[in-house]
């Protein structure tokens, strides 16, 4: 029973002296792990970097919204006009056309001119022709003289029933440049007034062809009536048989 008791002892001192050994060998070892250590030129650059980090993101983010703005005003610069004049101008355009096309007699046609000149204004006339023909040539001469200044008028009378409409569309079209968004815009709304002048352009050249074909035509009648004259005075010297005196009865003898 002695030497199981100090055997007993023994092994218990063993194991407090070895626990007791181990507990110092762990001691420093979580000492050591709970200590804080502050370094001020790591600290100091962390700091820094984290400063060009937020600079860089800085400057991306306007980057970005210089490239918003970028896009917003390439938007507006392809905004096309809302407003388009090219209907009336057209139906100006239609308008007038159909003026020239309603001349009377004889129209803007190459043809139809010589084809009637030939006949209706001949630079001589045959000594065969009859005085009837001479008659007959010399009225519808008139006519057609007369027909052409009235035609002239209705040109007219079209080309200043569109001025309201030209004012109108002209006031509109500064407007719509003014306050035009962007290039797109602004360059529509410029063509559309070249446009709008080129039509104008148009209208005065119509009535100047109609004017200036009224303006042929009396001097070509003119012309064609002097011929006629001659003819017929030719007619009278050599065909006529010349005044013969005659007995006239006067007051009842």
């Amino acid at each position: 029973m002695s030497r199981q008791c100090s055997r007993r002892s023994f092994f218990g001192s063993a194991i407090r002296v070895a626990a007791g050994v181990g507990a110092l060998a762990v001691v420093p070892v979580v000492c050591s792990a709970q200590m804080l250590v502050y370094d001020p030129s790591n600290y100091a650059q962390n700091v820094l970097q984290a400063a060009r980090a937020l600079e860089q993101i800085n400057n991306q983010v306007t980057g970005l919204q210089n490239q918003a703005q970028m896009l917003l005003n390439q938007a507006r610069h392809l905004t096309s006009l809302p407003y388009s004049s090219q209907q009336t101008i057209q139906q100006s355009f239609h308008r007038t056309r159909q003026l020239l096309d309603q001349v009377q007699r004889i129209s803007f046609d190459l043809d139809q001119i010589d084809r009637t000149f030939s006949r209706l204004y001949p630079q001589t006339y045959a000594g065969t022709t009859s005085s009837q023909q001479l008659a007959s040539d010399a009225k519808e001469r008139w006519q057609t003289s007369h027909a052409a200044f009235q035609d002239s008028l209705r040109v007219q009378a079209g080309v200043v029933q569109s001025l309201d409409t030209t004012r109108g569309e002209t006031d509109t079209l500064v407007a719509a440049s003014q306050a035009a968004v962007g290039a797109l815009q602004a360059a529509q709304a410029g063509n559309q007034l070249v446009a709008l002048l080129i039509r104008q352009l148009a209208d005065l050249t119509a009535v100047l062809a109609a004017q200036a074909r009224a303006d042929s035509l009396s001097g070509a009648r003119s012309s064609a009536s002097q011929e006629q004259a001659r003819a017929q005075l030719d007619r009278f010297l050599t065909t006529g048989q010349g005044y013969q005196p005659q007995p006239v009865r006067m007051f009842n003898q």
